[in-house]
């Protein structure tokens, strides 16, 4: 028998309760514990201590770095020792790839690997297609095996994906199924010593078609084991998701806040994406995007509040721009705005 869309999924919400983490697809008594209370919570913190003193890097040392597809027209004409000889010099200590070549022709992992090494670099993950439909297509779906060696040959300790769950369709039946998918990933990685992650975009926040008293963000959460799936929280689309979701279809308020659900589970969060928005009415997600630092995210709150959860000093913070106008320039002001915050004493 069809469960009436107002009803809360006892199974869905027993998962979450489970896991320690606090969503909303429990219903309204959830969304209530992400309302606004706690993010005012959060900035008065922030506030208070900022009162009392300023200290250390909010980012700490080893753990600064960029996903490629920012430079992917640099590494296209320039080649990958030029961009990261100037990544080098902007002061980054690891990089995300986006496919192993970006368009410049051939390339050994064994050749991509010592580049890393002459430059003072980390590769510290990379994006992998989840599926495609095509047999041939280099994906997890498709040669799992292959994405593991590939990520062993150059010593990352996680490989991933940027892909949304919806392969299936935005159903809460779908997204179980594609948490199945990601679970066997994961066992497959954890096998090779790796850790596989999904990256978020702003769709992932949205409610699901069956359902929408669901959010489909938190059925991948409640779905996945946290051994297993780990996330990639793109913080700039988190927001994006919060602005464009935080009301269901039904008109009634689901608010949340994207630091809520790191700070309920920080050892699913290994790695961010770094990207910052100034507030835009006109656009559907309210933000357009720019460098780290020009737009309306408060990094100083994000990243203070993260590094004062359990392991906060060992999240890793990755800056990235979709649609940079010079991405080594977007490189650079990012990271020498990212090295500027300080933390403020308790």
């Amino acid at each position: 028998m069809r469960r009436p869309t107002n009803t809360p999924d006892p199974e869905l919400s027993r998962r979450l309760r489970r896991r320690g983490f606090l969503g909303v697809a429990a219903g309204a008594a959830a969304a209530s514990l992400l309302g606004t209370g706690a993010g005012t919570a959060h900035a008065a913190g922030g506030t208070e201590a900022a009162a009392h003193g300023r200290c250390g890097p909010l980012v700490p040392k080893g753990r600064l770095g960029i996903q490629l597809y920012t430079l992917r027209d640099k590494v296209a004409s320039l080649g990958f020792a030029a961009v990261f000889e100037e990544l080098s010099r902007y002061g980054y200590e690891q990089v995300e790839f986006a496919g192993y070549s970006q368009g410049t022709g051939e390339i050994s992992l064994a050749e991509l690997r010592k580049l890393l090494r002459e430059y003072g670099l980390r590769g510290i993950g990379s994006h992998v297609g989840y599926y495609s439909g095509n047999p041939d297509d280099y994906t997890f779906d498709t040669q799992l095996e292959k994405v593991l060696d590939d990520a062993a040959a150059l010593g990352l300790p996680h490989v991933g994906t940027a892909a949304s769950p919806d392969r299936y369709g935005r159903t809460v039946d779908a997204w179980k199924r594609a948490a199945e998918d990601f679970n066997r990933y994961g066992a497959a990685a954890r096998r090779r010593g790796l850790k596989f992650y999904q990256h978020n975009h702003q769709m992932e926040f949205g409610f699901a078609e069956d359902r929408p008293d669901v959010r489909l963000y938190d059925v991948l959460l409640a779905e996945t084991d946290p051994d297993l799936v780990y996330l990639e929280m793109d913080i700039y689309w988190a927001y994006a998701g919060q602005y464009r979701f935080s009301v269901r279809p039904d008109g009634t308020p689901a608010p949340f806040e994207p630091v809520d659900y790191v700070l309920a589970q920080p050892e699913r969060y290994p790695l961010f994406h770094v990207k910052d928005g100034e507030h835009d009415e006109t656009s559907d997600d309210g933000y357009r995007m720019v460098d780290v630092g020009d737009g309306d995210i408060d990094y100083r709150r994000f990243l203070t509040e993260v590094g004062r959860s359990p392991g906060g000093k060992r999240h890793n913070w990755l800056v990235e721009h979709d649609r940079p106008e010079d991405s080594l320039r977007t490189a650079r002001r990012s990271a020498s705005y990212l090295r500027s915050l300080r933390g403020s004493s308790r």
